[in-house]
């Protein structure tokens, strides 16, 4: 039902990019990655605006994912509407913040979410009851860690029942490290090392939004980190300059 959430539970690496208002979805969902994130808290789009595109790339195998503005039940109710089999919440600090995460991306009884029928993106069911279960079951969870309080917190924000991810937000993380955009700091990296084993420890996968500068993936997956984005446009420019060199 949610071949993103199957890849990570069997420890592979997911890669995906960006979908947005103005990109080629349909075409990116069917281009290879894993997953298409849709931000919400970071660029002049309204969660409801995304349920065309999101509607757009329905049987095709990225899996989309939302990240809200901020954690907050209305706005992960109003993104699990439109079709995202995803949540991304920025600056989760506390196991309590999680929670409240869980509880608003999961129907009653594991939750709180609000019921607006069963959505068609997965799968048809003999009952409502049928369908909540599945969707309680394959909702991908991801609280993002980007403070030191998050660091504090670490251990008991990954144990939080619920939680299929954890992922690093590399600028705001940084900066709260106070060594701002350093990403090859050792600072840094301790921190992302520490990430990483601790949601291996725990079952959860761990993710970076982006892959930071001066950082290669092969890296992050040696540090166990399972999925991230990655810019799409300078892959698109070699395919066209290849298929025009073709010809010519």
């Amino acid at each position: 039902m949610n071949l993103m959430r199957d890849l990570l539970v069997d420890g592979g690496v997911a890669v995906g990019t960006a979908g947005g208002l103005g990109s080629e979805v349909p075409f990116l969902a069917d281009a290879g990655f894993d997953f298409l994130i849709f931000d919400t808290q970071h660029s002049p789009v309204e969660i409801k605006q995304l349920a065309g595109p999101i509607a757009s790339i329905r049987r095709r195998h990225a899996t989309p994912i939302v990240r809200v503005g901020d954690n907050n039940a209305e706005q992960i109710c109003y993104a699990l509407d439109q079709g995202a089999k995803g949540i991304i919440a920025p600056m989760v600090n506390t196991p309590e913040q999680a929670e409240d995460m869980v509880q608003s991306c999961k129907y009653p009884m594991e939750g709180v979410r609000s019921n607006a029928g069963p959505r068609g993106e997965w799968g048809e069911f003999k009952s409502y009851r049928e369908y909540m279960d599945i969707v309680n079951r394959d909702v991908l969870i991801i609280p993002m860690v980007e403070t030191q309080e998050a660091m504090d917190n670490l251990e008991a924000i990954v144990k939080t029942p619920g939680v299929n991810c954890c992922l690093i937000g590399p600028s705001d993380l940084s900066i709260n490290l106070d060594v701002p955009l350093d990403y090859t700091n050792q600072k840094y990296l301790d921190a992302l090392d520490r990430v990483g084993s601790t949601c291996r420890e725990n079952d959860v996968a761990p993710g970076m939004y982006f892959v930071p500068p001066g950082i290669e993936p092969s890296v992050l997956i040696e540090k166990g980190f399972q999925f991230f984005t990655l810019a799409w446009n300078g892959w698109a420019k070699e395919g066209i300059q290849k298929g025009i060199a073709s010809i010519r």
